[in-house]
């Protein structure tokens, strides 16, 4: 049996686990449970998911919860102790401490300070920072993905999928870029029913088999907003983008997808200095 057969039969079970933990983030999530749910031991189960996501199980559920949590900080009002109880953390003390330990301050202070408030509008109506954008003109793009429908907050559930799924078949390229296509405007559409997929670049030799779908970008203009923080402050910048950059561009938005590329990963990299590019399309 060569490598990547062997790692096709865990396919289904790191699907299985990556789904569980996602859909169930609010209550205890026993590693020995999450074995379990993969038909393992977790002697071995939990050496295998390592391998292939470069994380522990422990390591992901921290990450996903944490990630939750600020978005919960910074899109809604309740409070933190709730938002502590919610992550699974026993007291507000140890939540302080390791999303503090995370993000670079405990999480009342992020609310009011995080890098999500420098979007926001002053008392003379403007944001108080400028950022660059950088206009762009790229070809068509084509990509493989994994499709989510709900918050845009959750995409990184498709992500473990499509991730998971590339291991498992041996398709993982370094050069791979990484990539979210949103198709559905958040301040209208109903958390529920929002639309978006996964991606990775991938030419016609990878086989669009499910989970994988295929997915095209179109080339031509872009406006291109690097942001550089948690991906929760990210409603902010394309608030900013439409707001306060477009109307004084000189630039009229194209019929065409909002996407973001991931410049780094998320599971080595610190939230705050994640790296993101905002594509915006224009004619």
């Amino acid at each position: 049996m060569n490598g990547q057969t062997a790692w096709s039969l865990y396919e289904d079970r790191l699907r299985r686990v990556s789904a569980y933990i996602h859909d169930h983030l609010d209550e205890e999530l026993d590693m020995e449970r999450l074995a379990d749910i993969a038909c393992m031991s977790s002697y071995h189960w939990h050496r295998i998911y390592r391998a292939i996501y470069g994380e522990t199980l422990a390591a992901t559920v921290k990450r996903l919860r944490l990630h939750r949590a600020a978005g919960d900080i910074v899109r809604t009002g309740l409070d933190i102790s709730e938002i502590a109880k919610r992550s699974g953390y026993p007291n507000l003390q140890s939540f302080n401490r390791i999303f503090k330990s995370v993000y670079g301050m405990p999480p009342a202070r992020y609310r009011k300070e995080g890098s999500h408030t420098v979007f926001e509008p002053s008392i003379s109506g403007k944001a108080t920072a400028m950022f660059d954008v950088t206009l762009k003109t790229i070809g068509p793009i084509e990509l493989i993905g994994v499709p989510h429908t709900g918050s845009y907050m959750q995409i990184s559930k498709a992500f473990e999928t499509l991730f998971g799924t590339l291991y498992a078949r041996g398709l993982a390229s370094p050069g791979m870029r990484m990539i979210g296509v949103y198709f559905d405007d958040p301040d209208i559409v109903p958390a529920e029913r929002l639309r978006s997929v996964a991606c990775v670049s991938a030419d016609e030799t990878i086989a669009a088999e499910p989970p994988f779908v295929r997915q095209s970008l179109s080339g031509g203009d872009y406006a291109v907003l690097r942001h550089k923080g948690p991906y929760a402050d990210m409603h902010k910048a394309y608030q900013w983008l439409y707001a306060e950059w477009l109307p004084v561009s000189g630039r009229q938005l194209r019929d065409g997808l909002m996407f973001e590329e991931y410049l780094n990963n998320p599971r080595d990299t610190a939230p705050t200095g994640l790296l993101t590019d905002i594509y915006m399309p224009l004619v």
